[in-house]
């Protein structure tokens, strides 16, 4: 009996065929007040490795490794109910609060000042987002004055009191989040939520004309009022802003790891038609402005077991720092990870910034127990790899390739591949779909003159459910592809089945 023929994919890269440069800000994190993100996760004073501004230094350490640019910060939907007056001033005298989104106390131990010293420490720009739930312009605008106003006023003068004397030039800004959700704290309808946004850009820029502003989009393709919300938003707000966010979650539902690993379509379409509508309302506004994305939640997240095992508090019950929304994540979650990295680089003409959420234990590719170790998960390899090797320009990648059947999506191609050039080097980056054979992949590269040393890594293993937690932080990693090889401009290497693999090769 024959073995079925394995299956092919082959792709031909030309300098000449390029989507558009990779922006830095494509690598972006989120850190929210949520959980254990903020406190026991990169803010432990009692720890040993912490310093003595009670940040963990190991947490530190991988964030650096990770490779993250811009961070979004403080939330989500945090955000929506927080005042950030009570993240400033003498750490003794802030309030306590409570967090509406998330049913916890928050202690108002860290707030913007802290929070820049430890960016300043990782080598991340702050990407801060402004309440739009129950605040407004007011509150939006007086932030704008105390962040980045130099001197010589009540609010830059309460900043120096604080400890700052220069501004943080916060340069990306978000005007609210997830505000199309029923679950925010201040949801609105797309009309009222465009003309408060208008309204406080025009606010915010008549304090600092060269903010960026990133306007809400919807927080999931599947919400009942996607595409009229972009729509509806943009035609108000389309004068005053610069992006559109998009938020997108994936998971493995009913054992169904085909459909999952093929999340990536998923992502192709939800960009593809946020910019069409973005588009559609450039045409109608007659103006040459094109507005962009600001992917800034994304990531592999077990919703539907969060949402089951959501927990009924009672009035008094306020935990400080909960453990919440704390996934263990499996190869073939990082698999997966990798094949929506590969998406958010095939739209680089677009999608100009984008943020993964989170960073640190809530769903974050950092863990930490308190006391205690801190660890990479899975997910952390993908991000971290293509961090590092994605550089100058994302190239047009024609691919040709056998598919698989997914119960979702339908035949999708069995290979999902992207590509970079930076004049130097060129880097390719694979997801192998097949959830049980290996694939044979050729990478036509003749039209860039790769004659240079060739080397491939990525993730996979014989248990697709391996993972990364505190009995042992290390038993997933990075594995060398010894299959690849260059030959006559012509690469060629055998991609396990579940597997993601970025492939570096030296030009001419």
């Amino acid at each position: 009996m024959t073995e079925p023929r394995k299956p092919r994919a082959h792709l031909i890269l030309d300098p000449a065929f390029t989507i558009g440069a990779v922006d830095r800000r494509l690598f972006g994190g989120f850190v929210e007040h949520l959980g254990r993100h903020v406190y026991d996760g990169i803010h432990e004073p009692a720890h040993p490795s912490a310093g003595p501004d009670g940040f963990r230094r190991d947490v530190i350490e991988l964030v650096k490794e990770l490779g993250v640019t811009t961070i979004r910060y403080p939330g989500g939907n945090f955000v929506s109910g927080y005042n950030w007056e009570d993240g400033v001033g003498p750490v003794a005298e802030r309030p306590r609060r409570l967090d509406l989104a998330w049913h916890s106390t928050e202690t108002n131990e860290v707030g913007l000042h802290e929070f820049q010293g430890w960016l300043d420490q990782v080598g991340s720009d702050l990407m801060l987002a402004v309440n739009l739930g129950t605040r407004g312009p007011k509150e939006a605008m007086e932030l704008v004055e105390y962040a980045n106003v130099p001197s010589g006023t009540a609010r830059t003068e309460q900043r120096t009191a604080n400890g700052r004397a220069e501004p943080f030039g916060v340069g990306m800004w978000c005007l609210g989040n997830e505000m199309d959700g029923p679950w925010q704290l201040g949801h609105r309808d797309a009309e009222d939520y465009g003309k408060l946004a208008a309204m406080t850009a025009k606010a915010m820029r008549q304090v600092d004309r060269g903010l960026e502003l990133v306007v809400c989009g919807s927080s999931g393709r599947e919400m009942p009022t996607f595409g009229e919300w972009e729509r509806v938003v943009l035609e108000h707000t389309y004068d005053d802003v610069d992006l559109i966010s998009c938020h997108a979650y994936y998971e493995e539902l009913d054992g169904d790891l085909a459909s999952f690993l093929a999340s990536g379509v998923d992502m192709d379409a939800f960009i593809e038609q946020v910019v069409a509508t973005a588009d559609h309302v450039r045409a109608l506004k007659r103006t040459d402005k094109r507005i962009n994305i600001s992917f800034d939640e994304w990531n592999v997240w077990y919703l539907t077991k969060w949402k089951e095992q959501e927990s009924t508090f009672t009035i008094d019950e306020w935990p400080v720092a909960p453990r919440l929304l704390e996934d263990i994540y499996s190869v073939a979650d990082a698999v997966t990870f990798g094949g929506l990295l590969i998406s958010l680089l095939n739209h680089a003409d677009r999608v100009t910034s984008a943020s993964l959420a989170q960073l640190v234990n809530v769903i974050g590719p950092i863990m930490t127990e308190p006391g205690g170790p801190a660890w990479r998960q899975t997910t952390f390899f993908p991000f971290s790899l293509t961090s590092r090797a994605a550089h100058g320009d994302a190239l047009r990648v024609v691919l040709d390739a056998d598919t698989t059947l997914t119960s979702r999506f339908g035949d999708v191609p069995v290979v999902a591949a992207a590509a970079t050039s930076d004049g130097s080097s060129v880097s390719v980056f694979l997801q192998n779909r097949h959830t049980a054979q290996a694939t044979s992949v050729t990478v036509d590269v003749r039209a860039l003159g790769a004659t240079g040393t060739v080397t491939a890594q990525g993730i996979w293993d014989r248990d697709v459910y391996a993972v990364n937690d505190l009995s042992d932080t290390e038993r997933v990693g990075p594995r060398g592809n010894d299959t690849v090889s260059l030959a006559d401009g012509i690469l060629t290497i055998e991609l396990p089945p579940v597997s993601w693999t970025t492939i570096s090769i030296a030009t001419a």
